[in-house]
């Protein structure tokens, strides 16, 4: 069956206005996060600590994959050999699975440490690209379909030189082994998780600068797919989504929020260049996931637009007897989420999208009925609640 991924890159490679958006449900926060990754069980209290189990975990990405609406399902590669390699649910599916494919440091995320997220980013692969395509360490080259072409690899740059290279070759060893194995890859590149007494004073600029000097060297058989960065806002989308028509932008999730949060975010980033969102916490920690998804896909689909999507989702809640996690008009406010891992501290030098709480209709207003000097001053009044 055809990939809806592939298809849609297609797409959007020849027309970048084509409309045509990507999603992505990031279910591999078990190589992140240990025994709390799959989410809080529907039978958690507060003094318990009740998580799902990874069995749980993976039967909502069953369901997600059947369910249809999102493009990539992004596992771990253990529950890549289960769902891929043995129960072969993506055989007659448009869903394409995916695998990260290594584990930085700073997404190490053990419960009672704290310390690995607030080190300098250091690499490391736990998996191997063998074991993502067909389970085994060495694959015969009939065995590699068996299981994913596609991975995650992840780059964090701290504005530091020796660490930056050590990165970065790193990097460059993967793609040749993963270009020589017939293995895609997208690239996700974090915020600096530990500039030390250097933080970038445009974080923006600072990763866009690096993945495009990073890939200016980079020819088109070892080019990633597309890109998974944090949202910087609009003038930092455009630049980068502007730059290189043959360069897909995406978007990473970073913390749950409000469903507002999640659902704006994807809205106001495709509106700028974005052509895909990678949600993982997002998506896990909602109230029911695939109707989260619905709206999800929905939104990327140009067929509501937030504030209508959240009070859409809260309705249908409540047809099926699911107590949200807030109320309306709580879910309906714009607050400040984390683009780490961690959700601890935002970086020095960090200004994250999200930085005011207000009502949906304040934070979005109609701007078909603005003259152009309203719209000018709304816009210097945003920036001023942002920047204080």
């Amino acid at each position: 069956m055809q990939k809806s991924l592939d298809a849609k890159l297609t797409r959007i490679l020849d027309d970048p206005n084509c409309g045509d958006f990507i999603i992505a449900d990031a279910k591999d926060a078990d190589m992140a996060f240990g025994l709390s990754a799959p989410g809080k069980s529907p039978e958690h209290h507060a003094h318990e600590a009740r998580f799902r189990t990874l069995e749980e975990y993976r039967q909502l990405m069953r369901e997600i994959v059947a369910q249809g609406m999102v493009d990539i399902m992004l596992m771990s590669a253990s529950t890549n050999e289960v769902l891929t390699i043995e129960e072969r649910i993506f055989d007659a599916s448009h869903v394409t699975p995916a695998v990260r494919a290594n584990d930085t440091t700073d997404i190490w995320l053990a419960a009672g440490t704290g310390r690995y997220g607030a080190q300098p980013s250091l690499p490391f692969r736990t998996a191997t690209i063998d074991h993502i395509m067909c389970g085994k360490a060495e694959c015969e080259p009939a065995e590699r379909s068996r299981g994913a072409d596609l991975g995650l690899y992840s780059v964090t740059f701290n504005n530091d030189a020796p660490a930056d290279r050590h990165a970065l070759e790193q990097y460059k060893q993967f793609r040749v082994e993963a270009e020589t194995k017939g293995f895609r890859h997208f690239l996700e590149v974090f915020d600096p998780n530990c500039p030390g007494d250097h933080p970038p004073a445009d974080l923006g600029r600072f990763v866009a600068d690096n993945i495009v000097r990073t890939l200016a060297g980079v020819t088109k058989r070892g080019r990633p797919l597309f890109l998974k960065i944090p949202y910087h806002g609009p003038a930092a989308m455009e630049a980068l989504a502007g730059y290189d028509r043959s360069l897909v932008v995406g978007i990473l999730g970073g913390s749950s929020g409000t469903t507002f949060d999640a659902f704006q975010m994807l809205w106001e980033a495709k509106k700028h260049g974005a052509r895909v969102a990678l949600y993982g916490r997002k998506i896990n920690h909602a109230e029911h996931q695939l109707t989260f998804v619905k709206y999800l896909r929905t939104l990327a689909d140009g067929q509501i637009e937030p504030a209508e999507a959240v009070r859409a989702y809260h309705a249908d809640l409540g047809k099926l007897g699911i107590q949200p996690y807030r109320t309306l008009q709580d879910d309906l406010q714009q607050t400040s989420t984390a683009s780490s891992y961690t959700g601890t501290s935002t970086p020095v030098g960090r200004r994250p999208y999200q930085t005011v709480s207000l009502p949906a209709e304040a934070a979005d207003p109609d701007f078909s009925k603005m003259s152009p000097a309203e719209k000018a001053q709304w816009n210097l009044q945003r920036w001023k609640r942002i920047l204080g």
